[in-house]
């Protein structure tokens, strides 16, 4: 449960105990326990000063949805003074348009929303020689027509062509947003099996561990479940800063 201070101010680093906690015990539960799952906190229409909270209490890796709201604060300078090994993840849709900005981007970490070869191929290109991205591949394993991604049948084709033809962009998982509000009492989330199989497929066409690939999935309302389907990064947002703002 998020807490509010008095005058109804968000208690982040309370939030953030908790729910690092979370993690832990739910992590120490799971059929093959593995490292903790590193958490991205979402701070899409969040403040710089809400953003110093958090990184205060602890945390470094942060997620953005917008090319253009995630530059102001990359590139805001009390935070990058502040800041110094902030970590930024681009979870947003990413148009081949906003890539040579989003390249320009400081302390950009990576990049987890390729969502087609033509993306990948024009990272690629824009990419400047000696330098190189970790990306993760978005999964569309909603099959819905409002979430971005490459449809899971596909995806195993795109992480060879990455590996193959793409030596800028460093793969290290896959991605996805799925379906909101999956009712647990009648089974697992579907979107979770699904990019679990995305991965082993991965896996078996680039001949490497699973381990290798990581698993991005599960955001506020059901990051303990996504734990215990073997995600290793959860994207929360409203559980730590409150209600996103328009």
């Amino acid at each position: 449960m998020m807490k509010i201070m008095s005058e109804g101010v968000i208690d982040i680093a309370g939030n953030l105990r908790a729910i690092q906690a979370a993690i832990k015990e739910t992590t120490a539960r799971r059929a093959n326990n593995g490292a903790e799952p590193t958490l991205v906190a979402v701070s899409k229409t969040k403040s710089v000063l809400m953003i110093k909270k958090a990184y205060d209490a602890g945390q470094r890796h942060f997620g953005e949805n917008y090319v253009k709201e995630l530059l102001v604060k990359a590139k805001d300078a009390d935070l990058n003074h502040l800041c110094p090994d902030i970590k930024w993840h681009y979870i947003g849709m990413l148009q081949k348009n906003k890539i040579a900005q989003l390249i320009g981007c400081p302390r950009l970490y990576m990049v987890e929303t390729i969502s087609s070869f033509e993306v990948a191929d024009s990272f690629e290109k824009k990419t400047k020689e000696g330098t190189s991205y970790q990306v993760m591949i978005q999964v569309n394993t909603s099959g819905e027509d409002s979430k971005s991604g490459i449809l899971p049948s596909e995806c195993a084709n795109l992480a060879f062509h990455i590996v193959e033809n793409c030596p800028k962009l460093k793969l290290r998982g896959v991605m996805t947003i799925g379906s909101f509000g999956h009712d647990y009492s009648s089974g697992p989330n579907p979107d979770f099996e699904c990019l679990r199989n995305c991965r082993e497929k991965v896996c078996e066409r680039l001949k490497i561990p699973l381990d290798n690939i990581e698993l991005s999935m599960g955001m506020s309302a059901d990051f303990k479940e996504a734990v215990l389907a073997g995600s290793t990064n959860v994207r929360v947002g409203s559980q730590i800063f409150g209600s996103r703002e328009k």
